[in-house]
C-alpha cells in the first residue's frame, strides 16, 4: 500500500502538475488510511474493499467535520482510481461509498468598512509595513490564492497595464485586474525595496528570501486585531470577500469564476455570499413582473 501511495504522489507531482500543498493533503489522509489498514492487519490495496473504507471513515468521524471526511473519501477514490488506470486494480471500492453531506454554511467575509480598515491598518511608513499594506491590498483587489500571491515574482506585475499575471491550480497561468489602491500600494512597496530586479520574488520576508503561505496569515492576523470582528480571519476571507463584493457590486458570476481561477462555476457560488435585501433589489429591477 505504502509503495502504491508513493507511486501515485509522484504521479500528481509529475504528470498532473498539482501543488505542493495539494499533495502534502493528498499524503497526509493517505497515510492515515495506510495506518488503519496495517491495524487491521491490511497491507495491499487489493484487500480493501467498500467495508474497510466504511469503518476507516466510522473510525475517523469523531471531531471531524464532514467536509474533512469527504475530503479523505475523495483522496481514497483518486488513489484507487490511478491504481486502476495503472492496472492494478479491476474496481474501484471508494465509489461504492457515499459522501458525507456537508454542512451547508455561507463563508464569512468582510463588509466595506472592515476591509478598509483591514488594508490601512499597516500605515505607510517602513519597509515592512509597506509590504503588508500591498500584501493585503493585493489579495482583496486581485481575489488571488495565497499560494498565487507568495508565487508571484516582479516580473509578473505590469503595474502601467494595471494587470497581474498568476501561477494557479494545475499550474494554469491567468492574468488579473489590479486595482488602483493595490497598484499604489504595490509601487510605494517595490520603490521602497529600490525597485528590486524583475526575476525577484515580488513579496520578499525581513531577511529577503521569498515570502511564505504561513507569513502572509501572520501579517493577516496581526493586523484584523484592529477591526472588530468578533472571528478569526484569514487570508482566504479576503479572496472570499473579494468574490462577495463583486457580485454585490453586479459583477456576472461567470466573470467572478474567471477572475477567481476556478474551473468549475459551481466552485465559484460557494466563494459568494448575497444578502437576501441584495436578491430582492436585484429581482426588482430584472424581473419584468416583480413590479406593477
Amino acid at each position: 500500500m505504502k509503495a502504491a501511495i508513493e507511486q501515485f504522489l509522484r504521479y500528481l507531482e509529475n504528470e498532473r502538475n498539482s501543488s505542493a500543498h495539494t499533495v502534502a493533503a493528498y499524503r497526509s489522509d493517505l497515510e492515515q488510511f495506510t495506518q488503519f489498514l496495517e491495524a487491521q492487519g491490511l497491507s495491499s490495496p487489493d484487500q480493501v474493499d467498500h467495508l474497510t473504507i466504511r469503518r476507516y471513515l466510522a473510525q475517523r468521524h469523531k471531531g471531524l467535520a464532514k467536509s474533512s471526511l469527504g475530503r479523505k473519501l475523495s483522496a481514497l477514490r483518486a488513489l484507487f482510481r490511478f491504481l486502476m488506470r495503472e492496472g492494478r486494480l479491476e474496481k474501484n471500492p471508494a465509489e461504492l461509498v457515499a459522501t458525507p453531506k456537508k454542512e451547508k454554511r455561507l463563508p464569512f467575509h468582510l463588509n466595506i468598512d472592515q476591509v478598509t480598515t483591514l488594508v490601512q491598518a499597516p500605515g505607510d511608513a517602513g519597509l515592512l509595513p509597506l509590504r503588508d499594506r500591498a500584501v493585503l491590498e493585493t489579495l482583496y483587489s486581485c481575489g488571488i490564492r495565497v499560494s498565487e500571491l507568495t508565487g508571484m515574482d516582479v516580473v509578473n506585475l505590469d503595474l502601467e497595464g494595471g494587470l497581474a499575471r498568476v501561477l494557479g491550480k494545475g499550474g494554469n497561468e491567468r492574468i488579473v485586474p489590479v486595482g488602483s489602491y493595490a497598484r499604489q500600494a504595490l509601487k510605494d512597496y517595490l520603490e521602497e525595496r529600490g525597485n528590486p530586479p524583475a526575476e525577484l520574488p515580488l513579496f520578499v520576508n525581513a531577511r529577503g528570501g521569498r515570502l511564505t503561505r504561513r507569513s502572509v496569515a501572520r501579517i493577516v492576523d496581526a493586523h484584523m486585531l484592529l477591526i472588530a470582528a468578533m472571528r478569526k480571519v484569514s487570508p482566504h476571507t479576503l479572496r472570499h470577500t473579494f468574490a462577495t463584493h463583486l457580485l454585490e457590486g453586479g459583477a456576472d458570476l461567470r466573470a467572478i469564476q474567471e477572475l477567481l481561477g476556478h474551473a468549475s462555476l459551481s466552485t465559484t457560488q460557494k466563494y459568494t455570499h448575497v444578502s437576501i435585501d441584495r436578491l430582492m433589489e436585484v429581482y426588482d429591477k430584472a424581473h419584468p413582473k416583480a413590479r406593477s
